[in-house]
């Protein structure tokens, strides 16, 4: 990836990454759109960011920072444009890949993703950025699984998760003792690693797939939710082209943001 550091900015070009499409997709719960950009967290590290034209620019961040965090975040030394052109020989893919070309898969860590998918279910992505939100004031950033794992689901109380605070305590108390061990969901066969996360109360499959694809980048993991199931349904009956199955996760972005946005037209 190629930058210029300017002012304790980071200037980059990218005609494959479009803020809105990338930070207010679903994938993640702590960007607010700001004037001229998003501002956000990740890792408890704040971040805003700007686009003009194909320039965009991090704000008041350190190169160091860019290079050591916010460059494999944003995914930015996979050629998206490259992926684009293999989806290309799909009609499906190539219609949604038109449609919002600029996504981008969030390299997210994996104790937050599980968290947030937790808290999503049944939710809507506002009250999901609500509830995460609440859950940082309360302990002054993203809490970790030790921290949470002292706790019962009535002191969750302050942020309003319902039904939900009994499972994030049961994945803190999982990850903090070792039982779910994070780093290892990233190499694990993926099959191994859904059934470690589905040990979790409240972790089915959809919230296991969600995990391995935004918290640990295992790109062959295929989140199905009501809009995938209906695009699988229409348009691939027989399963999901082969060729694609190691980006599969990637695909599935493409074909979720496309379907949810054109819903007027299924």
């Amino acid at each position: 990836m190629d930058y210029i550091v300017k002012n304790n900015n980071i200037i980059f070009s990218s005609a494959d990454f479009e803020l809105s499409e990338t930070l207010d997709c679903g994938q993640a719960f702590r960007w607010e759109e700001c004037d001229g950009g998003y501002r956000g967290i990740a890792l408890n590290r704040p971040l805003t960011i700007s686009k003009h034209g194909d320039e965009i620019t991090l704000h008041d961040t350190s190169e160091e920072d860019f290079i050591s965090f916010w460059n494999n975040y944003f995914d930015l030394d996979t050629d998206y444009g490259a992926l684009k052109k293999l989806y290309s020989d799909d009609e499906t893919l190539r219609l949604a890949c038109d449609f919002a070309g600029g996504i981008r898969l969030l390299r997210q860590d994996c104790w937050e993703a599980l968290i947030s998918f937790i808290i999503s279910q049944n939710n809507n992505i506002p009250r999901i950025k609500g509830i995460i939100s609440r859950l940082c004031e309360m302990f002054d950033g993203f809490p970790t699984a030790k921290r949470l794992a002292v706790l019962t689901p009535d002191d969750l109380s302050p942020i309003r998760s319902g039904f939900r605070a009994k499972y994030i305590i049961d994945a803190a108390k999982r990850v903090a003792s070792g039982e779910i061990n994070t780093d290892e969901l990233k190499t694990l066969p993926i099959a191994d690693a859904r059934v470690k996360l589905m040990t979790i109360t409240g972790v089915g499959p959809k919230v296991a797939e969600c995990v391995l694809l935004y918290g640990c980048y295992r790109t062959e993991a295929f989140p199905v939710d009501v809009w995938i199931k209906r695009v699988m349904t229409d348009y691939y009956p027989e399963g999901f082209p082969e060729k694609y199955k190691e980006t599969a996760g990637i695909a599935q972005q493409y074909l979720f943001h496309y379907i949810r946005k054109n819903n007027n037209k299924y």
